[in-house]
């Protein structure tokens, strides 16, 4: 693994350690908080520690003394904690690391390394491959990710399509920073929703078997999807269902249509390019009394109890009285209110089936658990994450990712129906007419928190103001850059192998080593997307990446000493080169983790 920022932070610490050892500074001190980054403003330096800044309040002296102190013991003879870690990291693959430092007030430190220190950067970039930004941070703790889990009553639409791609880039996000990740479908099949779907389709397996059915009646799902799905049935059991009572066809009807439906959505996540490890059923909880189990557990420990709720805050609904119900004391562990377990009907709520599975999540192994949920399911965050905390004794921690809703338009026209749906665009239609690549980079240029307008139109075109586009040309570019190098020098090994041995001090012009940096920041930015469990920090970082790119590319047009490829000097022209597949390794790292094939032409 190669990371300047672990790198310099290294003799940040131990600068602080040999002060600690002369007497200097107090022992024991917590640098937990202490971090090295990239100044705000790039003229301040490469990079900056806030060490003055967080350490000042337990050494009980002003920040700037403290940030000059340590700026004396980094920029003097190396103490032995310092030369210590140089001679046994042999930094960057040097004997010493070399920069100067600054300390600016308040009371940040900031650091100016050589451009030899940049040019080692590209060299372990061409070393690793697009293995380059793998991490150990996650020290391959187990994490649970579970995305999609759309109820199985039809098609995925659009919304179902985010979620997936948040989760899927997610967890690869989280794979490359070092965790041991498991990629989960919770299967609603155990709800009302699908007594309906299995009505639903018992109306059209009748109507597949040549009755007139008339309009789907309303509260049954009308999408054609189910048209096709009726036949398959009579297929199978043709009039085995007709004239019979519905507590005689409603169970295997019901049976029948989940497995369709989850058909139909594992094809459309194959489309997507998206994957688990597990497909978890909540009818296979409730038919080995999990649910029972893990809330006779909560009652034993009095945290289930029957009480009489206040009303909704707000407007009172209509249908709602106070009466006594069967209530989990969510209160007690950070909900506003205790949440119902059990219906009017008596039967189990969503909710108590939902602690159970969470409960079996924490019991397989998995204490640190992400959910992806859609954006109607904002309400539910609170209770879940207290129901995580009882079932689990505080040893679990829960992270929901709430995806917003996407606004489809063509031109600016809002897109709003599908036949085939019945009320809403599927998410096949979407990627059959964009594609997944398009689709999947598209669903990561905002946070998923915010909603997102997605117009066909303009992710289709060939424009920088097309994010994808913009990060995919860049690639291409960089494969015609090659392409074009290997006519110009015939016969010349242009591997990467071979340009890591290239002379990399022509690299010095600033737009160069601008790009350098940002390429560098590439392992630290997996480490801090990973840990804020935010995929959309890759798209942001790919798009600047992409700019940095293009605008050295448009410099070198207007000045043709700096162009990539120079006839006269192929020894600046491979050291160009090594940047220019430098770039392409690196977008492809990234494009990789959110699940983007690179492309070599546009």
């Amino acid at each position: 693994m190669t990371n300047i920022f672990h790198d310099v932070r290294g003799l940040v610490i131990a600068a602080i350690g040999d002060l600690t050892a002369q007497g200097a500074l107090p022992p024991g001190l917590d640098l937990a908080r202490v971090a090295v980054e990239p100044p705000r403003d790039p003229a301040h330096g490469d990079l900056a520690t806030n060490a003055a800044m967080v350490l000042a309040g337990a050494v009980k002296e002003n920040p700037m003394a403290l940030a000059e102190r340590i700026e004396a013991a980094l920029e003097g003879p190396p103490g032995p904690q310092v030369q210590a870690l140089v001679v046994r990291e042999k930094l960057l693959g040097r004997e010493a690391l070399q920069y100067t430092v600054t300390a600016t007030k308040p009371g940040f430190i900031n650091i100016r390394l050589a451009p030899e220190v940049w040019q080692a950067q590209l060299r372990a970039i061409l070393r690793a491959g697009t293995a380059f930004g793998d991490s150990t941070m996650g020290a391959g703790e187990r994490v649970n990710v579970e995305y999609v889990s759309a109820n199985p009553t039809g098609p995925m639409h659009v919304g179902h399509g985010r979620g997936a791609v948040v989760g899927d880039a997610l967890a690869a996000l989280l794979a490359k920073a070092g965790f041991a990740v498991d990629r989960e479908y919770y299967i609603n099949d155990a709800g009302a929703q699908v007594d309906i779907l299995a009505r639903s389709l018992h109306l059209r397996y009748r109507e597949a078997l040549g009755e007139e059915i008339g309009a789907v009646p309303e509260g049954l799902y009308p999408g054609d999807y189910l048209i096709e799905t009726g036949r398959a049935l009579a297929e199978r059991d043709g009039e085995k269902w007709l004239g019979r009572s519905e507590s005689e066809w409603l169970g295997p009807v019901r049976d029948f249509a989940a497995e369709e439906m989850m058909a139909l959505i594992r094809n459309d996540l194959a489309l997507l390019g998206v994957r688990h490890d597990l497909f978890a059923s909540e009818r296979g909880l409730v038919e080995a009394g999990a649910i029972d189990e893990c809330l006779t557990a909560l009652d034993q420990r009095g945290l289930i109890y029957t009480g009489v709720l206040e009303p909704p805050k707000g407007k009172t609904p209509d249908d709602w009285e106070p009466r006594p119900q069967t209530l989990f004391r969510a209160t007690q562990f950070g909900d506003d209110v205790d949440r119902p377990l059990k219906k009017s009907d008596g039967s189990w709520t969503y909710f108590a089936a939902d602690i159970a599975y969470h409960r079996d999540k924490f019991r397989r192994g998995f204490a640190n658990l992400i959910d992806v949920w859609g954006a109607d399911h904002g309400g539910y965050v609170k209770r879940m994450q207290a129901a995580v905390r009882a079932v689990t004794d505080g040893a679990a921690v829960l992270d929901v990712k709430i995806c917003q809703l996407v606004n489809l338009f063509d031109r600016g026209a809002p897109v709003r129906m599908s036949k085939r749906a019945g009320t809403f665009v599927t998410l096949r239609e979407v990627v059959d007419e964009v594609g997944k690549d398009v689709f999947r980079f598209m669903m990561l240029i905002r946070r998923n928190d915010q909603a997102l307008d997605f117009d066909f139109a303009k992710v289709t075109e060939q424009s920088k103001d097309n994010p994808v586009f913009y990060v995919q040309y860049a690639h291409a570019r960089a494969a015609s850059v090659m392409r074009h190098a290997a006519e110009a020098f015939p016969g010349d090994d242009l591997s990467d192998a071979a340009l890591v041995e290239a002379a990399l001090d022509g690299l010095i012009d600033p737009a160069e080593l601008t790009l350098i940096r940002q390429l560098a920041q590439w392992p630290r930015l997996v480490e801090s997307a990973a840990e804020a469990h935010e995929p959309h920090r890759i798209a942001f970082y790919l798009q600047e990446v992409a700019a940095q790119f293009h605008m050295l590319w448009n410099k070198g047009r207007d000045e043709a000493t700096l162009r990539f490829i120079l006839a006269s000097d192929p020894a600046l022209t491979r050291a160009r080169l090594a940047l220019v597949r430098g770039v392409a390794i690196v977008i492809a790292s990234g494009l990789a983790v959110i699940g983007v094939e690179p492309v070599e032409e546009m």
